[in-house]
């Protein structure tokens, strides 16, 4: 585990990496990926952080960010995406702290491809602004985001797929969908489209819900208490986001953190 607590710029090697960030200060941190890589990131403090990454020509980068500060986060990125290079951007929101991400991401050449997924459970203050723009024709940005809010949770998303004049051929879609458990939780989702071609494919999908009373009834009546249907629930409906990711060790790093984070929160 590389620790980062200075500003720093780092060039990725190749294969799988993992990095913590552990500061008190505020920081500027760029990663530059040359070659097919993923890496996993722990934040655990760090008040205001920058974050920068450049994924380079027919490059494919995979990012994991595991956010388990105790105190207050602010993000603020940017994801340069070049010809014909593939980035995935995975987001896991499973602690007690506010968090306001803003997440913008750059096709800036021809046959870019981005996903931007995400997977949160809100017991606090959760704001994503998150931007996918096609610069460049024939390029793709494919947003998932998926959230449970509990007690004291508000879930703020605002999604926004934007396509300019002259990217023809290029496709922006997402999926939003948010679970809560009573009617005092709040979410609210904002999925946007801005589209200035006419030769593109563009979608997008929200769905903000409360858990069934009757399927609740059911597992209690089952000998199940409600922090354990909590639990099952949560799991259940958040572990998805593990199957977006090719990569084994990072796809079994997060099962395995997002299973056991469920369960501690849930229990307390």
């Amino acid at each position: 585990m590389n620790a980062l607590r200075t500003s720093r710029d780092i060039r990725l090697s190749g294969g799988y990496s993992e990095y913590e960030i552990d500061t008190g200060r505020d920081i500027e941190l760029t990663f530059s990926a040359e070659e097919d890589c993923d890496v996993f990131i722990r934040i655990i403090s760090g008040q205001n952080i920058k974050l920068r990454t450049y994924t380079a020509a027919g490059v494919k980068a995979t990012f994991l960010f595991w956010n388990e500060t105790a105190e207050k986060l602010e993000l603020d990125e940017s994801h340069e995406v070049m010809r014909d290079a593939d980035l995935h951007l995975a987001y896991c929101e499973a602690n007690r702290a506010d968090t306001k991400r803003n997440t913008w991401v750059a096709l800036r050449e021809e046959g870019a491809r981005a996903r931007v997924s995400s997977a949160a459970l809100v017991m606090s203050d959760k704001h994503f602004d998150v931007d996918v723009v096609s610069y460049k024709p024939h390029t793709y940005g494919l947003m998932d985001n998926y959230s449970v809010v509990l007690e004291g949770g508000h879930y703020y998303m605002n999604a926004i797929g934007k396509i300019v004049k002259g990217a023809y051929g290029s496709e922006s879609h997402q999926t939003s969908r948010s679970l809560s458990f009573d009617s005092q939780q709040r979410s609210e989702i904002i999925p946007t489209l801005l589209i200035d071609e006419n030769d593109v494919q563009a979608s997008h999908a929200m769905t903000v819900g409360r858990v069934d009373e009757d399927v609740l009834y059911y597992m209690m009546s089952r000998g199940l208490t409600i922090a354990q249907c909590t639990q099952l629930i949560s799991t259940g409906y958040l572990l998805p986001i593990a199957a977006t990711i090719d990569n084994e060790d990072l796809q079994k790093k997060l099962r395995e953190e997002l299973e056991e984070k469920i369960e501690r929160l849930c229990s307390m």
